[in-house]
């Protein structure tokens, strides 16, 4: 339960920062056209932090976690479903199997640079 917490804090944190983000890049913006390359840059570099630490955070939310699948988590129910589908195990490269991969070993360096890049470009989409 504490996880759950720990993970909502920190979530909200990163929705809080990226609102504030967004707002003082709005303000520059209106002031002078640097603005924009400053709120790009400040939209980037939160889009990117929310993937990067938000994904992993949501999946061990969502109970998958180095220690396995939590009991009565949400994943434990997907697990289930999954098990039930297959006739009593769960498919390797499924989405029950891979989540659960990212949360025990985390993600990979691969991983990591495409959810970076897809977070900057879409936070600095959405700044302007």
């Amino acid at each position: 339960m504490g996880t759950r917490v720990v993970a909502v804090a920190i979530i909200t944190l990163l929705i809080t920062g990226s609102t504030i983000g967004g707002a003082a890049a709005k303000d520059r913006r209106s002031e002078s056209d640097g603005g924009s390359a400053i709120g790009a840059v400040i939209g980037a570099t939160v889009g990117a932090g929310l993937l990067l630490f938000g994904v992993p955070v949501f999946l061990g939310a969502l109970g998958f976690t180095g220690a396995g699948i939590a009991a009565g988590s949400v994943a434990a129910k997907m697990m289930s479903a999954a098990a039930i589908a297959n006739g009593g195990g769960v498919a390797a490269g499924s989405t029950v199997a891979v989540l659960q991969s990212i949360g025990a070993a985390g993600l990979s360096a691969g991983a990591k640079v495409a959810l970076g890049s897809a977070g900057a470009a879409t936070g600095a989409l959405l700044s302007k």
